[in-house]
């Protein structure tokens, strides 16, 4: 199994709208990857004093076959281009098995 996290951090002029809509659409591709065997999702709760990301996405699949699937998919990109990019501050990420 592979093992996807990715951490992102926006830009300050990023807006409530803006990251709400980077969260639903990424929501929507499980429907259209099934590749994905689990997909979670969410912002930073604020618990940590500083230095946390502004949001998270953990994936799971079967194979690195499936991961890549994922990675090189055209709506997965369309959601980055048109979403997250116009937000991005900083991305950290690591693929790791398990």
């Amino acid at each position: 199994m592979i093992r996807h996290i990715v951490l992102l951090t926006w830009t300050d002029d990023a807006t409530d709208e803006q990251k709400a809509a980077v969260a639903k659409h990424l929501g929507e591709l499980p429907a259209v990857i099934p590749q994905l065997r689990r997909y979670d999702l969410g912002s930073d709760l604020g618990l940590a004093a500083a230095g946390n990301s502004d949001f998270a996405i953990v994936a799971e699949f079967d194979s690195v076959a499936d991961y890549e699937v994922y990675r090189d998919h055209p709506q997965h990109h369309a959601v980055i281009n048109e979403h997250i990019v116009p937000i991005k501050a900083g991305r950290a990420a690591i693929q790791y098995e398990f």
